[in-house]
């Protein structure tokens, strides 16, 4: 597979020697309009990798901030093929900010495997990380999609020992998303020395970058976790700064702009990390 969107950014950032910020929204949310607005603003406000949620009827492992944005996102009409809409319409105007589609294996299966792979990869998706797969099925997705030259990035838990690390790894291409705590998204806060360890502990089996996520909140935080990681994953702190700006279920004009004021405060976060 040649050099994605998703290797040339890391690589760029490398270079710069920081960390990327990599924020994640769910598609759709609240509307396909804004969700499409607020996705355009992102790059300009300090967005290095941009994580987009396909919504789904049943997200086993999203905290309650997240399921409610999926719920927000259905409600509104927001389908698959809407989603790859988003990415293509985003594309028209930025060609380099790597898209990653997140979610879970039920929309795609439904969408049809090989149609899926063929419409994310020519409307500009660059990578996936699909939560319920396990590298014992990557027949499924995994292999089709790094043939169609979609970076396929798992994820890694504090519970990942280093005899299972190898089989998550096997196939991973991208980067390595590693879920610094246990438990659904959003709940509580890293702690930065064990995150260190533990990106240190994953690098050992790998030469891919490792981003790390659940948790972040605040420009300190991001910081703090860009010291010791090549990646920030930023989501339910921005998923909840589209629910707070709107109004009776609506959005508001107010919506764009809190979510991007926040995206640059954590940015400038992860700027001022020390490597």
């Amino acid at each position: 597979m040649s050099d994605t969107r998703i290797d040339k950014r890391y690589a760029a950032l490398n270079a710069e020697g920081r960390a990327a910020l990599v924020t994640f929204l769910m598609a759709g949310d609240p509307d396909e309009a804004t969700a499409l607005a607020i996705v355009k603003a992102l790059p300009a406000a300090g967005a290095d990798v941009i994580e987009l949620g396909m919504p789904f009827t049943d997200p086993m492992a999203d905290g309650p901030a997240v399921q409610a944005a999926g719920l927000r996102a259905l409600q509104a009409g927001q389908t698959m093929a809407k989603t790859l809409t988003q990415v293509r319409e985003f594309r028209k105007a930025d060609d380099a900010t790597p898209i990653v589609l997140m979610g879970y294996y039920n929309p795609i299966y439904i969408y049809g495997v090989e149609k899926f792979l063929a419409d994310a990869k020519s409307s500009g998706v660059d990578g996936l990380i699909i939560v319920d797969l396990p590298p014992e099925e990557d027949e499924e997705l995994c292999l089709p999609a790094l043939k169609a030259g979609l970076n396929f990035i798992r994820l890694a838990t504090p519970t990942t020992d280093d005899k299972r690390l190898p089989a998550v790894l096997k196939n991973t291409s991208g980067f390595v998303y590693y879920v610094s705590i246990t438990g659904i998204t959003g709940a509580a806060t890293p702690d930065p020395s064990q995150v260190k360890a533990a990106v240190a502990r994953i690098k050992r089996h790998t030469t891919l970058p490792v981003a790390v996520g659940f948790g972040v909140k605040t420009g300190e935080g991001a910081r703090a976790i860009a010291e010791g990681a090549d990646g920030v994953v930023v989501g339910s702190v921005l998923v909840d700064a589209v629910k707070d700006s709107l109004a009776d279920g609506k959005a508001t004009p107010r919506t764009v702009a809190a979510v991007a004021d926040l995206v640059r405060q954590l940015a400038d976060g992860v700027r001022g990390a020390k490597k």
